[in-house]
């Protein structure tokens, strides 16, 4: 039996999903299910005078009409939610905070029906100032978004180590500069879609979510439920990317069946995708320290992550950022200060390499700065300071297995460093630029795994892992066939259904092929032993005795007896199971935000890229040439889907990069649709796509997840080909060819200066 681990076999679910077959909650219905449609606020800051429903109330098919007040009234309703801070109202109640924000729930016997009559619900305000930078809104006369926070902290985090001001004192130059992140979207092509349907006191749920369990605690703390009495399932899951972790519109669908008295779906438009979460913009102010041999000996960061209108995971996000702020370096003085800020926007969290991206284009685009400013070669620079087996992070932990040496030769070969880029035509410049990052893990966590034997000797695999197109599902079959020893058509995998898949946090934070492969390998260990105890018992022979191959318990070398698993099974048994868990008790939410020191993750997540570029001077329009991501592995469950994924991630990283940015006007989003909001296209995507991921040679090593180890990277990495094809640094993003050009003047004028 070959090793099911480091092979590629096909997903099982590979034709439904190119003739488009495959089941998705958006595809679901129930018997009695209605309709519903949310109404929106249309200013970004105000109090809510009355919501007006008469007029939809009368409407044809209409069943009902809800509003934050109705929710409010409701004894049997918490009407505030959130993950780390309970601050949202499934629909707002006596103030709006961002426009978008839900006022209403109009629920009808069909989507047509909902949406005409939602058109008839409207809103009276006392409109208030707004804010939407998060720098602005931390000075003393912003805007309060929230009255129990007057001066709109989400979440502060500090991190010390050594003496940063003496540091500072020791450098030769100290380089100073502010790089800005704006808001962006997630953009599933599966909207946001929920169905509830109650029965007497259980709730039932159908989500597009990634995190099913978080769903479920959301609802049993909402409605003040057991745990018997909620049931989340989740079918295919159409993309995520961090957008769909937590609860997302479950409040708002679970009331309005409540209210409506039978099931309801909720499927979200376009827009309304936008409107529900995107990413953290940010502001990092970044100093360095360094000697003038390029030896980096203090940085002081200071991050201002744009919450948006309430907290989600922003509170715990602020300090997962501050964890990776000071790069994959050595370095010996550190002060990291981290908040995130309430401001009139859209709420935001995780997105995808979540906090990680905003902060790596400040410390990678400076590595280049730094570099060219010393006369040192920019992979040269990296290499003095990278991080190495044994180092301390600033953490105050001594890392391990850190492959940082190897990315970096990986990243010189994938665009002939060494060699200059080809010469430019008139009006045109091309350079190279490279970029590493690291990135925690989600620590604390929990995930846990069934594996049942059947009378047909077929085993199921029961986890909550989310399939959302990444290939986690035939993964998890790799491992557990693997731990088992069969082949892995013998293992049958179906979806998360929190009746009967076992705990699981959470399927993001590139965890799921890490964790839930620690908990499938218990659970194999676990139905192995309860094998080998009734074969012993059988036999009357002892436990040592007996082995395992390919489904069969055997005695001895030379075996006497055999017998195939399913025989094991007692008369009318209908299956046997194993049980595994792995959990974490140690990381961020356990140490003291104002004094971060300790074991941060369970493992850190490294990522490169590689780009070489052409830059028109004229128009500023950047072509990308050649583009190349990489990671850090361990053993590499798929050699084939972690190829794909490194590419995914260079695919995906080129919007944030190149043009996606979530605009505002009048403190509106300006832009909630695929006309306005730009993703990457085939058009966008360099000719010369590559990836690669560096494998440990121990064949016991960590299985590391590789969902999202590039995507940070791809940014800093064209960033700092533009500056080396130009000399112009960008510092904020989208390198939007505005930008570029102003980038150009601002360093010819630079130029005109040093020469005068």
């Amino acid at each position: 039996m070959a090793d099911a681990i480091g092979t590629d076999p096909e997903a099982r679910d590979a034709i439904q999903r190119v003739i488009g077959t495959l089941p998705f909650v958006l595809d679901h219905r129930v018997e009695g299910m209605a309709f519903g449609k949310v109404v929106r606020s249309t200013v970004p800051h105000g109090r809510l005078v009355r919501v007006h429903i008469d007029e939809a109330l009368h409407e044809p098919g209409v069943v009902t009409v809800l509003t934050g007040a109705d929710i409010e009234a409701d004894p049997g309703v918490r009407e505030y939610y959130g993950a780390q801070r309970a601050d949202q109202p499934v629909l707002a109640i006596g103030k709006v905070r961002y426009a978008g924000e839900p006022i209403a729930i109009v629920v009808a016997e069909s989507q047509h029906a909902a949406e005409e009559a939602a058109q008839l619900v409207y809103a009276e305000y006392q409109e208030l100032p707004y804010v939407t930078s998060e720098v602005a809104a931390r000075e003393p006369d912003a805007p309060i978004v929230h009255d129990q926070w007057p001066d709109n902290s989400c979440g502060e985090w500090r991190l010390q180590h050594g003496d940063v001001e003496a540091g500072m004192r020791q450098a030769d130059r100290v380089y100073s500069a502010t790089y800005h992140s704006p808001p962006a979207s997630h953009v599933p092509m599966e909207p946001f879609v929920c169905l509830a349907r109650w029965q007497q006191d259980k709730l039932e749920i159908w989500t597009s979510s990634q995190s099913p369990y978080a769903v479920h605690t959301g609802m049993q703390e909402m409605f003040s439920l057991p745990p018997k009495a909620v049931r989340v399932r989740t079918l295919n899951v159409g993309g995520g990317y961090g957008s769909k972790g937590q609860i997302r519109i479950e409040p708002m669908v679970a009331c309005a069946a409540r209210a409506a008295g039978r099931p309801v779906k909720i499927e979200l438009a376009r827009d309304e995708v936008f409107y529900t979460i995107g990413k953290h913009a940010a502001t990092v102010d970044i100093s360095t320290g360094v000697l003038l041999d390029g030896t980096i000996v203090a940085r002081r960061i200071n991050i201002n992550y744009n919450a948006g209108a309430y907290a989600v995971t922003s509170p715990g996000g602020a300090g997962q950022g501050l964890s990776r702020a000071p790069g994959p370096y050595v370095v010996p003085n550190v002060r990291v200060d981290s908040v995130a800020t309430y401001t009139n926007t859209v709420p935001t969290g995780p997105y995808r390499g979540a906090m990680t991206s905003q902060l790596s284009f400040a410390y990678e685009s400076e590595s280049d700065r730094i570099a060219r400013d010393l006369g040192i070669d920019a992979v040269q620079f990296r290499r003095r300071n990278l991080l190495r087996k044994g180092d301390l992070y600033p953490t105050g932990e001594a890392l391990k297995d850190l492959h940082y040496d190897d990315l970096l030769d990986d990243l010189e070969r994938a665009i002939d460093w060494a060699t200059p880029s080809d010469p430019s035509g008139p009006g045109t410049r091309r350079g190279k630029g490279v970029a590493v990052i690291i990135k925690n893990t989600l620590t604390p966590s929990r995930s846990e795994a069934f594996l049942a034997l059947r009378p047909d000797g077929r085993i199921e695999i029961r986890c909550s892992s989310v399939e959302m197109g990444q290939g986690v599902a035939i993964t998890l079959v790799q491992i557990a066939a693997d731990a088992l020893g069969v082949d892995t058509d013998r293992l049958v995998l179906g979806f998360p259904d929190t009746d009967v898949t076992p705990f699981d946090t959470t399927t993001s934070s590139s965890r799921s092929t890490s964790s839930m492969s620690e908990a499938l390998q218990s659970a194999a260990g676990d139905l192995l032993d309860q094998l080998t105890t009734r074969a012993a018992t059988r036999w009357g022979v002892q436990r040592q005795s007996i082995d395992h191959r390919d489904g069969v318990v055997v005695e001895g070398d030379e075996p006497r007896r055999r017998a195939p698993w399913a025989s094991l099974l007692a008369p009318g048994e209908s299956e046997l199971v194993g049980h595994g868990v792995f959990q974490t008790n140690f990381g961020l939410s356990r140490m003291d935000p104002m004094d971060v020191h300790g074991p941060v993750s369970v493992h850190w997540h490294q990522g490169g890229a590689a780009a070489e570029v052409e830059v028109d001077t004229e128009t500023g329009v950047v072509r990308i040439l050649r583009l190349h991501a990489n990671c850090y592995a361990g053993r590499a469950v798929s050699p084939l889907r972690v190829l794909k994924q490194n590419q995914g991630c260079a695919v995906w990283g080129l919007g944030p990069a190149m043009f996606e940015e979530l605009q505002y006007h009048d403190g509106s989003v300006s832009n909630p649709n695929l006309s306005g909001y730009l993703i990457p296209s085939i058009m966008d995507v360099p000719i010369d796509l590559t990836g690669s991921a560096i494998e440990s040679s121990d064949a016991f090593a960590e299985l590391h997840g590789v969902g999202e180890m590039a995507v940070p990277a791809i940014a800093p990495a064209i960033a700092n080909a533009i500056f080396a094809a130009t000399g112009a640094r960008i510092n904020d993003l989208p390198l939007s060819p505005e930008r570029v050009l102003a980038a150009l003047d601002a360093a010819r004028q630079a130029e005109r200066e040093d020469s005068a």
